[in-house]
């Protein structure tokens, strides 16, 4: 059982030691995808050996692969051990968490780095990527950036112009529809005024005809008396 417990620190000393160097790798590989890897005092270096730059990524891309299954197969190897209670499985556990980690950190890098490198590709042109001059190569992928940039801020002015036009487009017809507002509520104003217009013109035939009844009542009234005077 003691010869399990040392045969375990001793490969838990192992796994921890080649986690940290890995990390450290993924640091430095993750800046030469990312086109990064010189430092500033080297930086034209890097704008002219690009291909530099591409051996380096692909050398440390291997030595990183041989380190992560090297340490699956040490993580392998402790799993196989006989457990010695909660705490050794917990940290068998993380370290399968670290190796999954670093993987998938490994997995996106390489992916990134593909990305960039067709993208650039596809900047370049025909012509630019048959030219065997590193000067003249360094030179386009900065010309390939400023492009790059100069398309990016000519998409973001037209976005911008689209996003004008339509915050126009829409105060119009906001304005349009406040005026239909107004419009019908003119209509209901008329619509309401209409039957009190009616009533008014319908008594003042009702005070009409009622005039006209007291008048020719009158007139009759006067028309009997004379007869009477005349007959009298």
């Amino acid at each position: 059982m003691q010869m399990v417990g040392s045969s375990y620190d001793v490969l838990r000393k192992q796994a921890r030691t080649l986690e940290n160097e890995i990390d450290l790798k993924l640091v430095a590989f993750s800046k030469i995808g990312a086109g990064s890897s010189i430092s500033s005092s080297n930086s034209s270096a890097a704008d002219t050996s690009p291909l530099l730059g591409e051996h380096v990524f692909d050398s440390l891309s291997a030595d990183i692969e041989q380190m992560l299954d090297k340490l699956s197969t040490l993580n392998e190897s402790m799993s196989e051990l006989p457990a010695t209670g909660s705490a050794a499985m917990h940290t068998l556990q993380r370290h399968r968490e670290i190796l999954q980690g670093y993987r998938q950190e490994f997995n996106k890098i390489c992916a990134n780095h593909t990305m960039r490198i067709e993208r650039e590709e596809l900047l370049r042109g025909s012509g630019l990527a048959t030219s065997g001059s590193p000067s003249i190569s360094g030179l386009s992928r900065r010309e390939m950036y400023m492009k790059e940039s100069g398309h990016l801020s000519s998409a973001s002015n037209m976005v911008n112009d689209q996003i004008n036009i339509a915050i126009e487009t829409r105060d119009n017809l906001h304005a349009q529809r406040q005026a239909f507002k107004r419009l019908q509520t003119r209509l209901n104003d008329i619509s309401n005024r209409f039957p009190l217009i009616s009533s008014l013109i319908q008594r003042i035939n009702i005070k009409k005809r009622r005039d006209s009844l007291i008048l020719g009542a009158v007139i009759g009234f006067c028309v009997i008396l004379l007869l009477i005077y005349a007959f009298n």
